[in-house]
């Protein structure tokens, strides 16, 4: 029996032509069980201008943040595999699919598009600074956390079901961190990970400040390390954590209300 998939597409301010026309192509090429698109703070008409789309469309006043919005929107699914990808359509549903594959199959837990891997096909780069500091982290990423992998960053995973139960629970990072942290615990648990090579275009207009986000992701990574190593009972980080205010995980956490 062929396992259920649901796709959460995250978004906040989108290009609505774009977003549409990426939705619309998900669902015919890869014909899921549901997509969810999660929208934070949307400008007045935009939920209208997505209504007739084959989604379910969950809108919050308040920006919440991509893993906030993710972790939401996985929350909500019923399906066998949990799959997110970013609502400005860079990864087209054919890698998509390449990245379900093997989730869907049960071959890994929890598998990961990668931009920056050498079988990876890129279309249009980003800025120089951008590629340098995605670059940077990655290589900083590699050294710090289990999980060796080329991009932490891509925004197109997949989990099963089973694997996000066990990891849920240990997601903290309500932005952009949050693609890290779900590496890095699903390899402190001992989960099976899969690093995908994807096509990839790069598109402007992008929400994300790359010296900003640069520097909070760079901060956000310690934290993870940090509950990555809990996990492990590493006695350092045991010690540490003694001295740590408590800070209830994503999915304890209440959220802004519906629109």
């Amino acid at each position: 029996m062929a396992r259920s998939v649901g796709i959460v597409v995250p978004a906040y301010r989108p290009d609505t032509d774009r977003l549409s026309d990426y939705v619309r192509s998900l669902d015919a090429d890869l014909q899921p069980d549901a997509i969810r698109i999660e929208l934070d703070a949307p400008n007045p008409g935009v939920k209208a201008a997505l209504a007739d789309l084959p989604a379910t469309i969950h809108t919050v006043p308040a920006r919440r943040g991509k893993g906030a919005a993710i972790t939401d929107g996985f929350e909500h699914l019923e399906t066998d595999v949990l799959a997110f990808v970013d609502a400005d359509g860079s990864t087209p549903p054919s890698s998509v699919r390449s990245v379900i594959a093997p989730v869907r199959n049960g071959s890994v837990a929890l598998a990961v598009g990668s931009r920056r891997h050498p079988k990876s096909i890129v279309h249009s780069h980003q800025t120089y600074a951008r590629r340098w500091l995605g670059h940077a982290f990655a290589r900083v990423a590699r050294v710090l956390l289990d999980a060796s992998l080329y991009d932490y960053q891509c925004g197109a995973k997949a989990i099963d079901r089973d694997a996000w139960q066990a990891v849920r629970g240990h997601l903290y990072e309500p932005g952009f961190a949050w693609d890290i942290e779900l590496v890095a615990m699903a390899a402190a648990l001992g989960l099976s990970i899969q690093e995908i090579p994807i096509e990839w275009e790069d598109y402007p207009g992008s929400t994300v400040s790359p010296i900003g986000t640069s520097i909070q992701l760079a901060q956000s990574l310690f934290a993870v390390r940090h509950r990555a190593k809990l996990l492990g009972d590493d006695p350092l980080h045991s010690a540490l954590e003694t001295y740590r205010a408590d800070q209830p995980a994503l999915v304890e956490r209440p959220g802004p209300n519906d629109d």
